[in-house]
């Protein structure tokens, strides 16, 4: 082969692959979004999260892409997830707030949203609430400005409440912040506390073992460890004849006594108006943390008739929903 023919071969296999990746498709941005418990118990939040981002004009699979992992209420899956995300390079993760650590490990130079953090300022996730710096911004649940509500609402169902039980994950950071506040909150209305903490999902028959005899009620302090597992807890709950009360709503959804907590259609809809936010270039250090305004007090009528607990009037009339 002469050298100007060989010259035209070589130079024609070297651009061919210039030329084929000149065809691709552009890269779409994309978000991770990770799921703390299963799809069973969040996966309408997911699918509110997908709505809203849609109504903001970024369409799965044409101008946005959506890698959705679920935890499964398990922790170690949380570093797994957060590796695959940083992986991927994802231009935006998408999580609650329990998870942050993990993810903030992970990576300090991908934006996070958390859409639920309990207390994001105390538990060291953000600087403030204003400005809330680094890579990281959300919406903060203030679980700790609501325990005394939480409290009350169970002395209303139980008036001569002397002897509470309190389960926390004490792998949780926002979730030990709640249960100190609820501990000092107990104390100051004469209420005897008992401290149950789990860790993992085989802790919680144990955790019920443990307050035998103890209490009169139980506090469940929301994680994703007691989401995913909130018809257990449920279950055990009815079995102890504890009225119980929690900080979401699909506890109650499932046989749960009562919930007080922020309406999570909300918080999921403006988690979606933050990344829209990151994706069109915003730093999310500059994006102010929000509260919730409205939040939700559910009844579950049946099981207070399993329980042989009286509603009050006044309570009912108070409720958001009452499920019979």
């Amino acid at each position: 082969m002469r050298r100007r023919n060989f010259l035209c071969v070589l130079g024609g296999a070297a651009a061919w692959p210039m030329t084929a990746r000149a065809q691709q498709p552009p890269r779409l941005p994309t978000v991770g979004y990770m799921g703390s418990a299963t799809p069973a118990t969040q996966g309408q939040w997911a699918a509110i999260f997908a709505q809203r981002l849609q109504e903001l004009g970024w369409t799965e699979g044409r101008n946005v892409k959506i890698e959705v992992r679920w935890a499964e209420g398990r922790s170690e899956r949380f570093a797994e997830i957060a590796a695959e995300f940083v992986a991927l390079k994802v231009n935006v993760i998408v999580t609650s707030g329990g998870v942050v650590p993990t993810v903030k490990q992970a990576t300090s130079t991908i934006p996070i949203v958390f859409a639920a953090a309990l207390d994001p300022v105390a538990s060291g996730y953000v600087a403030s609430l204003a400005r809330p710096g680094g890579n990281i911004t959300g919406l903060s649940l203030q679980s700790t400005d609501t325990v005394g509500k939480r409290l009350g609402f169970l002395r209303e169902v139980v008036p001569d409440l002397r002897r509470l039980a309190i389960m926390t994950n004490a792998g949780n950071p926002g979730n030990v912040l709640v249960m100190r506040e609820a501990q000092g909150k107990a104390h100051m209305l004469g209420i005897e506390v008992t401290t149950s903490e789990i860790r993992r999902a085989e802790d919680i028959a144990l955790a019920f073992d443990a307050v035998k005899n103890k209490a009169q009620a139980l506090y469940v302090v929301s994680s994703p460890l007691t989401t995913a597992n909130r018809v257990r807890i449920n279950t055990l709950a009815l079995g102890r004849r504890l009225p119980a009360i929690y900080d979401d709503r699909e506890f109650v959804e499932v046989g749960g006594l009562i919930s007080y907590g922020p309406d999570f259609t909300n918080i999921y809809q403006h988690a979606a108006d933050y990344v829209d936010k990151i994706l069109r270039g915003a730093k999310p250090g500059e994006l102010p943390v929000e509260q919730p305004t409205k939040f939700d007090l559910t009844i579950n009528l049946t099981t207070a008739k399993t329980l042989g607990v009286t509603i009050p009037d006044k309570l009912l009339a108070l409720a958001d929903e009452v499920i019979e």
